[in-house]
């Protein structure tokens, strides 16, 4: 009988054990992280050696800091990049393209947006960039009215919503200029600009040059 009773607690244990093992996101992502490697050689990261325990932890990390420390977050983002060792010919250095956000402006946490609205607003932006982005559909998914989310969001980001939508539609476009063989046309489309001479037009009076030129200037440099 003592034997039984034994046997019966251990399989609760290990039953309600692996429970909690199902239901932690944490340890999910370390099954993921830890099949994809699985079988890869340490040089295939470009790595001396990629612990799925490691990205665990730095995704646990990310996803505590994204509301309190954007900054904290996006730090564990980039050791995360730097495990996996993405292609360096994919990606076109930061200091290329402008500035994600305006720099040297009276930027007040006063009457702003709260870091979840920021989060949700310019992660909106970035997957509708390539079609018509509307201030009222922005204050929408903020949860504001739109008078009270465009002084709130000018306050926060240091530009208007439509300087800022801008701004990402050019960094979208330089991005594309360097990675792909598309035509202007094309990647204006790409970007949510009506054409070619939209995209000049903005872009001479923001970069100061024209596409065209920007773009055999890098390509030349790389």
């Amino acid at each position: 009988m003592e034997m039984l009773s034994s046997a019966v607690v251990r399989f609760r244990w290990r039953k309600h054990f692996w429970k909690l093992r199902a239901s932690s996101s944490e340890y999910r992502m370390f099954q993921e992280t830890h099949r994809s490697l699985a079988g890869r050689s340490p040089m295939a990261t470009g790595q001396i050696a990629v612990s799925p325990v490691r990205v665990a932890s730095l995704l646990a990390g990310v996803r505590r800091s994204l509301d309190e420390d954007p900054n904290l977050a996006r730090h564990y983002l980039e050791q995360l990049s730097a495990l996996f060792g993405h292609h360096v010919e994919d990606e076109v250095p930061e200091g290329v393209l402008l500035p994600e956000r305006i720099s040297g402006a009276a930027i007040s946490s006063k009457g702003g947006l709260a870091s979840w609205q920021v989060r949700r607003v310019t992660e909106y932006i970035e997957q509708h960039l390539e079609t018509a982005l509307v201030t009222e559909n922005l204050a929408t998914v903020a949860r504001l009215s739109t008078g009270h989310f465009c002084r709130a969001f000018k306050a926060s980001m240091g530009e208007t919503p439509h300087s800022y939508i801008i701004r990402q539609r050019l960094r979208r476009a330089q991005s594309l200029m360097l990675r792909s063989r598309d035509s202007l046309s094309q990647i204006a489309c790409a970007c949510g600009l009506t054409d070619q001479a939209h995209l000049t037009r903005l872009f001479r009076r923001i970069v100061g040059t024209t596409p065209m030129s920007w773009r055999r200037d890098w390509q030349c440099a790389a």
